[in-house]
């Protein structure tokens, strides 16, 4: 087995918990800015110093003393990514209890599972449909006490409620909460069955947060630092860069709605984001696709574009010649200085997790002047596992082994970590978590190399590994990663395991057909019409062409399906966290894939473009 291991740049103390993180820095800069909040859509930013912000956190925990949560109590957090939920985290830390979230889409039946094997007493929402949702089942949650609705009054209830509560009785709980408590139980997306909970506890989200300070300074620790979080908190990579800017010098912003997403980045200016692939994907298609509106903006577009890829590599092989520099400095003022301003003007990095990139987007955005620092980890990790540091980006990777973390290759090629962030156990499921924690190590399930300076590159999922009548093994990831990169596809899925060739169902994206239609010279049109265009095919078929060129012969996909419908969380096969539920659409789409294989066998591959 290949293994490669970063020491840790800090040990957490045995009394150390997520709140004392947050004391420390009132400590350090109690009267400096932590949050920006907005009361009203639109309204302006309002500073919170790192004071006000404990203060608040403790006056809404002794509300929560005054309703009975006493310590080891889990309180349901359910909402999108506002300013109150990380009130809300901080201020059940404080009182010694355990939040656990629920992404605010979530299903009745979602729901009930999560607060039914949490044990949740009290349980905090948003809005009064959330509140409806809970009802529906409130009859098979006997340990759930109480429902609080935030749009309803609910904080404002609580800090008069905790008004003769002592301070001092919050102050020593939250003292008394040590570094192997349980912080939180985070239910995976559940893209492979129902969701698990992992159990973290306080040092493994303190152990990520103190050795995030001292490994990518750039970001948290910069004069100005300022990140706008708009992924949902309830996922486990969002609410440890909550804790990690709280524990650190960073002011943190919050953005419940993601149609406001550019307008908030541009009124709040952050230096560093958070997102996933699908994130610079938009970002990128939506820009060529404006740019498409006119052949000579889509030429200076293409050519932009180009000369910021090329600049990026070329810093990778010593530095851009003066040529590449000047022609980059007219990219700047042509296309790529809007870009940057649409995301803020400000912003530099981007930690990006979730899926793999791909080395084109790479190199596109770091050309952009925005570097993206692709990271991998898992919710039983606490998130980073692994990433890529600002002075020593290597794209198409996920970087060296998180400080403190231990990363081993078995022979299968299956990723297996060891580190002081791991999970403890996966709630009320001893055997699961036996077999997913062997003598320290954490078998991920995810398939990975390492390279000779010790960084990760992930190559796919071994559960989804397909292998073909022929024998060939297949990991899809490189496929649908990089078909998904056409401005038409939404999702990909490739199939093929026991069958002759490699073949994938594909979804348009309904947002972006529009658009593309009208600078292809195509009438109007709808999802169900565009998927039978001939023209619309072709275009597709060129981009398989493309993905093909990544794998070998036997590994390229033969024919593709273009379905009516795309894959949405509200049907059910997305994940809150954007994954596709692979066996649901195996299962639910087993016709569709076996007329694939009904019809005669494709000679070759489709050519690229």
């Amino acid at each position: 087995m290949i293994t490669a291991t970063t020491p840790a740049l800090r040990e957490v103390p045995e009394t150390t918990s997520i709140s004392t993180l947050l004391v420390d820095r009132v400590a350090r800069a109690g009267d400096a800015t932590l949050a920006e909040r907005r009361e009203t859509a639109g309204g302006p930013w309002l500073p919170v110093t790192a004071r006000e912000f404990e203060d608040d956190v403790l006056s809404v925990a002794r509300g929560l003393v005054a309703r009975g949560i006493r310590p080891g109590d889990r309180v349901a957090i359910m909402s999108r990514t506002r300013y109150e939920w990380t009130l809300l985290d901080y201020a059940v830390w404080a009182v010694g209890g355990v939040p656990v979230p629920v992404y605010e889409t979530s299903s009745a039946d979602q729901v009930h599972w999560i607060l039914s094997d949490a044990g949740v007493r009290l349980a905090l929402v948003e809005t009064e449909a959330h509140a409806a949702t809970l009802d529906t089942v409130r009859d098979r949650l006997p340990e759930l006490e109480s429902v609080l609705v935030l749009d309803g009054g609910a904080l404002g209830m609580l800090r008069v409620l905790g008004q003769d509560v002592p301070v001092e009785e919050v102050r020593a709980r939250r003292d008394a909460v040590r570094r192997d408590d349980l912080a939180t139980i985070i239910y995976t997306s559940g893209s492979t069955g129902r969701p698990k909970g992992a159990e973290l506890t306080h040092g493994s989200f303190a152990h990520v947060a103190m050795n995030a300070r001292l490994a990518l300074p750039e970001l948290l620790e910069r004069d100005g630092a300022r990140t706008l979080l708009f992924l949902p908190l309830a996922h486990v990579f969002a609410r440890l860069i909550q804790v990690a800017v709280v524990s650190s010098g960073t002011v943190l912003g919050h953005a419940p709605d993601v149609k406001n997403l550019v307008a908030d980045l541009g009124s709040f200016r952050p230096t560093f984001l958070l997102a996933v692939p699908r994130v610079f994907e938009k970002v990128y298609n939506s820009a060529a696709q404006q740019a498409a509106a006119s052949p000579a903006r889509q030429r200076v577009f293409a050519w932009a574009a180009r000369t910021a890829e090329a600049t990026s590599r070329a810093v990778d092989a010593g530095g851009p010649s003066p040529w590449l520099r000047a022609q980059h400095a007219l990219a700047d003022r042509l296309v790529l200085g809007r870009l940057r301003a649409a995301m803020g003007g400000d912003v530099e990095y981007a930690v990006s997790g979730g899926a793999p990139l791909g080395e084109r987007l790479g190199h596109f955005f770091r050309g952009l002047g925005l570097t993206v620092l692709e990271g991998y980890g898992l919710t039983e990790t606490t998130a980073p596992t692994a990433v890529n540091l600002p002075a020593s980006v290597a794209i198409g990777t996920v970087g060296p082994p998180f400080p403190g973390t231990s990363i081993r290759i078995a022979d299968d090629g299956e990723i297996l970590l060891a580190g002081p962030h791991l999970f403890r156990a996966y709630r009320n499921q001893p055997e699961l978590t036996a077999e997913a924690l062997a003598d320290g190590w954490f078998r991920t399930g995810d398939l990975g190399s390492l390279d000779e300076q010790g960084r990760l590159r992930i190559t796919g999922r071994k559960k989804e590994i397909i292998v073909t009548a022929g024998g060939k093994n297949v990991a899809p990831a490189v496929l649908e990663d990089r078909l998904r990169g056409h401005p038409l596809v939404s999702q990909v899925v490739v199939v093929g395991d026991q069958r002759p060739f490699i073949a994938a169902l594909v979804t348009l994206d309904p947002e972006m057909l529009p658009g593309w239609l009208a600078t292809h010279g195509l009438p109007r049109m709808s999802v169900t019409e565009a998927r039978t265009d001939p023209t619309v095919l072709e275009h597709l078929e060129r981009a398989v062409g493309r993905a093909n060129e990544a794998v070998s012969r036997a590994e390229s996909i033969r024919k593709i399906h273009v379905l009516e419908n795309d894959f949405t969380e509200a049907n059910g096969y997305l994940t809150p966290s954007l994954k596709v539920k692979r066996p649901l659409v195996l299962r639910d789409f087993a016709d569709v894939i076996d007329g694939i294989y009904a019809a005669p066998k494709p000679q070759s591959p489709p050519p690229a473009a």
